[in-house]
């Protein structure tokens, strides 16, 4: 008989599902160049640190929508979004990033400023909905988990009307976008990472 595998189920998360999401963002998101050139070239250690980071972002960002994917009580898929006037997080949540970049060293400190300073400085100023971080555990790329995840973030802002905004350091993210209606407005190296930067049209 074949094995089938468990069913996709997607829902909206929250608190309760912080550490878990944190998790995912941290392992899913490893390989990620800017997180290469950030966080350095131990692969555990880029997990740890970006999801400690995650764990503080998450937690401290209380007007973020965050959709998941789950298998099998799993969850493998994620896509945060902030809407329109949200982009930054709270003052507190910034100081307490600060705080636990800080502790990554100076110089991953001073490589994340560096990286969060040149993202700012390219957010359109026009009301969007934010989209970001989103990630996908690496094994299961490929397989339409973020295309669910994209059909659910898209199909809100059709309904409410205004553009939609990411950032992406991953190349291959281009063309994924881009079928969800996102078109490129910019591009950047970003400590010596190419970067694109990326608004879909109100629908």
């Amino acid at each position: 008989m074949r094995h089938r595998e468990p069913y996709l189920h997607l829902r909206s998360l929250d608190r309760a599902d912080v550490a878990e999401v944190a998790a995912l963002l941290g392992r899913g998101m490893a390989d990620n160049p800017l997180h290469v050139a950030v966080y350095g070239g131990d692969e555990a250690r880029r997990t740890r640190r970006h999801e400690s980071l995650m764990s503080v972002l998450l937690s401290g960002s209380p007007s973020m929508r965050i959709d998941g994917v789950e298998q099998g009580g799993s969850l493998i898929g994620v896509a945060a979004a902030v809407p329109p006037a949200r982009c930054r997080p709270p003052a507190q949540t910034r100081l307490r990033l600060l705080s636990r970049a800080l502790t990554f060293g100076p110089g991953a400190a001073a490589r994340l400023l560096a990286w969060n300073r040149a993202w700012t400085a390219r957010d359109i100023s026009e009301p969007h909905v934010h989209l970001g971080p989103v990630s996908v555990d690496r094994h299961l790329r490929g397989r339409g988990i973020g295309t669910l995840l994209m059909l659910r973030h898209t199909s809100h802002l059709d309904s409410i009307g205004v553009p939609g905004y990411a950032e992406t350091d991953r190349p291959e993210a281009v063309g994924f976008y881009r079928r969800h209606g996102y078109a490129v407005i910019g591009e950047a190296d970003v400590l010596g990472v190419p970067n694109w930067f990326l608004r879909r049209p109100p629908r």
